[in-house]
């Protein structure tokens, strides 16, 4: 070791150790070019990802804006509705008022009817029974022998209760189709 000086050691050492230290700043070197280049991807990443928030806000506030005017919306539909069933309700009460009233007057022009009949039956009959009847029966009743023709009976209504009820019935279907008429307008406006 004798031939060696020690300051060519030491140099060696360092130009050993130099070339360690070029090696490893060189392999430095490469790895902060590819973490400048993961910085560039990273860059646009981050604007990709704020652009993104951005329109997903507007979005939102889009979303907003219509969930509120679908709320009014809505609402106001609701009290449409609600009206509309309310009127529905009134008309339906009124129509079973009118259907009520109508059903009456058909029962009483009905029986009415049946007692014209029976006064035209019993005029038919008393008439039948005078011209078949003996000369004695044709006196007053007081003459006639009991059970010698069946009893008249007057119940022939009088002509002023025929038109008075017939007058009723024109009033009431005059009525219900007016009020059928109207109940038909409003529901061709509120549709």
């Amino acid at each position: 070791m004798s031939t060696l000086p020690l300051g060519m050691i030491i140099e060696g050492l360092v130009a050993v150790l130099l070339l360690i230290t070029i090696g490893y700043c060189w392999m430095l070197n490469k790895r902060l070019q590819r973490l400048r280049a993961d910085e560039q991807v990273l860059r646009a990443t981050i604007s990709e990802l704020m652009t993104a928030t951005e329109i997903a806000e507007r979005a939102i506030l889009g979303l907003k804006t219509t969930a509120a005017e679908a709320d009014k919306t809505l609402g106001s539909r609701l009290k449409q509705a609600e009206t509309m069933s309310q009127t529905l309700a009134e008309q339906v009460g009124e129509g079973e008022k009118i259907f009520t009233r109508i059903t009456q007057i058909a029962e009483a022009a009905r029986s009415a009817a049946t007692h014209r009949e029976a006064a035209s039956q019993n005029e038919a009959y008393s008439a039948q029974s005078q011209s078949e009847a003996p000369a004695y029966a044709q006196q007053p009743a007081s003459y006639a022998p009991a059970g010698a023709y069946p009893a008249q009976q007057p119940q022939v209504e009088p002509e002023r209760k025929r038109s008075s009820r017939a007058s009723d019935i024109r009033s009431a279907a005059a009525e219900a189709t007016a009020r059928l008429e109207q109940f038909r307008r409003r529901n061709g406006a509120a549709a």
